[in-house]
């Protein structure tokens, strides 16, 4: 059986072909009677609108900002080179892409930058940041003025965001303390350290992780969570009190994004391939460390899918399109020395 056509369409519903395009592309100049008429006949003929198709006819370009934050991230920076091989490829087709850093820790900067974005030359945004109550205005502001709005890696869901694209971060965060519990034998003090526990991602890697430690290994010993601020200077200095003061810690789980900062500390403190080291995100620095045995586990996600993901996601909306859950799910992966290759 063959797919049903705009001709079928205008003959099912007793119109002209012009019609059914200025429907079918919601232009002005038709009747309300007639329009229901039109998408009657596209329900009973079950027509699927090949909205590539549409695009390419019209020179439809997508035009999308990722907002990230800036600082010394080699996962920003993996992040950024991804974005740059997917604009190459089939994905990006008709797509003006472009990156705003902004800096993490600072919300109203944060905001500042949401609002000089041009909306009127925008088409959708895929954020990176911390969820605060002024970002999330910010965000409503640009639901407001009819962009698509993704959440990149981080959730925002207590925003008007349209989608979130990572991992389950709850989930890590119970799979980092599974293979932390099992290395440690169960036993010992475990260091918990991120770059802001305003991070969403942070929260919940955490809630997770304690989930299981108190549930599975329950003589374990999980100290409070030591925010470092993206200061290299605060993680050595938390690193050496650990040192000297903490002998019975056995383990560091690194929730966040500093672990250039993280790894030179513990080369400084002379723990570098000492303690049970479980960090997140596959960069070049965590996989010299992973060789080195300093990192005993890397929690990660397909950064090339993250992107590819978001753009899809972001064009989905933009064209009021359905989205194929399955093919957008981000897995959450393990990486050890053993598997790297």
């Amino acid at each position: 059986m063959s797919k049903p056509t705009v001709h079928d369409i205008a003959k099912e519903a007793g119109v002209s072909l012009a019609t059914v395009d200025r429907v079918l592309n919601a232009r002005p100049g038709v009747r309300e009677k007639t329009i229901a008429k039109v998408n009657a006949a596209v329900e009973r003929l079950g027509y699927v609108r090949d909205t590539y198709a549409a695009n390419l006819a019209r020179q439809r370009q997508y035009r999308f900002v990722f907002v990230l934050p800036e600082g010394p991230s080699q996962f920003t920076e993996t992040l950024k080179a991804a974005l740059k091989e997917a604009y190459a490829s089939q994905i990006a087709d008709r797509v003006v892409l472009r990156t705003v850093s902004v800096p993490a820790n600072d919300p109203h900067a944060i905001v500042r930058s949401l609002r000089s974005l041009d909306t009127d030359r925008l088409d959708g945004v895929a954020i990176m940041a911390p969820e605060t109550p002024q970002v999330r205005d910010a965000i409503a502001r640009l639901k407001e003025a009819g962009l698509a709005v993704v959440a990149l890696a981080t959730d925002l869901p207590n925003s008007k965001r349209d989608y979130f694209i990572g991992i389950n971060n709850l989930s890590a965060g119970r799979t980092a303390a599974l293979l932390m519990g099992r290395f440690a034998g169960g036993r010992g003090e475990v260091l918990v350290v991120t770059n802001s526990m305003r991070s969403r991602d942070s929260l919940e890697r955490r809630l997770g992780f304690d989930e299981v430690m108190k549930s599975d290994f329950p003589e374990m010993v999980v100290l409070p969570s030591i925010e470092t601020y993206d200061d290299p200077a605060r993680m050595e200095s938390v690193i050496a009190d650990v040192v000297e003061n903490r002998p019975g810690v056995v383990g560091l789980y690194s929730m966040g994004l500093g672990n250039v900062p993280l790894l030179d500390a513990l080369r400084d403190a002379g723990r570098a391939g000492d303690l049970i080291v479980i960090a997140h995100e596959l960069t070049p620095k965590t996989r010299e460390a992973l060789q080195q045995n300093e990192l005993a586990a890397v929690i990660t996600q397909n950064v090339g899918h993250l992107v590819r993901s978001a753009l899809r996601v972001l064009r989905a909306f933009c064209d009021s399109q359905s989205i194929f859950e399955a093919q957008e799910r981000i897995r959450i992966e393990i990486v050890l020395r053993e598997n790297l290759y």
